[in-house]
């Protein structure tokens, strides 16, 4: 497969990375890592006023329509500029939601804000610590005429404390039959009675999360009963995919970040940069760069047509763009030695946002085991094809 994005896309992309060094530069995340609030709203604001959220989102809803490879290059760009905004818990979470799942009337209602940037959404799933993906689903949703009452308890929600609604995962408890447990998803309101939020404090204070308590808080379904973790794949499959460019851009900052600061730092009288260790260290990072971005094209081509190998291209581009996130942003600070560690440098941004990422979707274990579980699907397949 030969696969590169067209020149119109990446113009998008100078324009997005031009539009990013104005308005996020490293005065504007760090006031939101020192300050007291939890997103940069002006800057989300504005992201949609320049149509950057509504790449993927259909014109009839407010959205650019472009399409999901404009934004896995907007989402780069956002990841190499560490932008303080809730990107992946709107768009790659919850505006994949309302597009896989939802009704005309939601689709109408909600998916305008997110291109806008007026509002933000989120997806809450994860009720305890460990792997999410072998989690029951405790909290419940009760009938109340024609709509739900939600009881039940969320961790860790991305953007939590500031999202206007939520995606939640839940189970019916369907009248007059206790034992009817049909797992579903429904949109709530975050601001309606029954909703408690409790910010929490993570690796990564440019991305807030909160903890989401439900206690009656009333709900609309999404989509049919019974069909939440269907739809929860299927978002999960092209989130991974959003969320690995996001990675690869930040990756590529911090393999650039170490590139530039082993030339200009000086010892023993010539550029560290000089020395093998340090130039086996940056060529290991851009092995690992570039391996994750290969991926991410696979996994862009496989989105942006809706093939067939979209579940094993997002679990490889997701497993790939992580490892290199995660190996850039540490040994970028190894290449700055000591003055890596200071809160004056800026190697810590990247290296708390590729280690929050790596955790946004289910860990890095869990995306192997997907991988190799949709691998051998594949193969078997295969063969009974043959």
């Amino acid at each position: 497969m030969d696969f590169d994005f067209s020149l119109e896309q990446k113009q998008l992309k100078d324009q997005a990375r031009r539009y990013l060094a104005d308005r996020c530069d490293r005065d504007a995340v760090r006031k939101i890592l020192d300050g007291p609030e939890a997103t940069d709203r002006a800057l989300w604001r504005g992201l949609g006023e320049m149509g950057f959220l509504g790449a993927s989102i259909p014109e009839a809803y407010g959205g650019l329509g472009a399409g999901y490879l404009e934004a896995c290059v907007i989402a780069e760009e956002l990841g190499r500029a560490v932008a303080p905004v809730p990107y992946t818990s709107s768009i790659a979470l919850a505006a994949e939601s309302l597009l896989q799942a939802g009704s005309e009337a939601q689709k109408q209602r909600l998916l305008p804000g997110l291109a806008s940037g007026e509002t933000i959404g989120t997806l809450a799933w994860v009720e305890h610590t460990g792997r999410p993906d072998r989690q029951p689903v405790e909290t419940r949703a009760r009938a109340d005429g024609g709509a739900y009452r939600l009881t039940g308890r969320k961790l860790a929600v991305a953007d939590g404390d500031v999202a206007d609604f939520a995606i939640v995962s839940a189970r019916i408890d369907a009248a007059g039959d206790p034992g009817a447990r049909d797992f579903a998803l429904f949109v709530v309101d975050l601001n309606a009675a029954g909703v408690t939020r409790t910010p929490i404090t993570t690796i990564d204070p440019t991305r807030s999360h909160a903890d989401l308590a439900f206690d009656g808080a009333p709900a609309e379904l999404l989509g049919a009963a019974g069909d939440g973790a269907r739809i929860l794949d299927a978002v999960f499959d092209r989130a991974a995919v959003l969320i690995a460019f996001e990675q690869i851009g930040g990756a590529d900052r911090a393999l650039e970040m170490g590139r530039d600061y082993a030339m200009e730092r000086f010892a023993f009288g010539r550029p560290i940069g000089t020395l093998q260790a340090i130039k086996h260290m940056l060529a290991d990072m851009y092995v690992s760069a570039t391996l994750a971005r290969s991926n991410a094209y696979y996994g862009a081509w496989a989105l942006s047509t809706d093939a067939a190998e979209l579940p094993v291209a997002a679990a490889t581009a997701r497993v790939s763009a992580t490892q290199a996130y995660q190996h850039c942003a540490r040994n970028n600070i190894q290449v700055h030695g000591g003055m890596g560690f200071t809160w004056e440098f800026d190697c810590h941004l990247y290296y708390r946002r590729s280690n929050l990422l790596a955790l946004t979707l289910g860990a890095q274990s869990v995306w192997e085991d997907r991988l190799i579980e949709r691998m051998r699907a594949q193969r078997d397949t295969a063969r009974q094809a043959a």
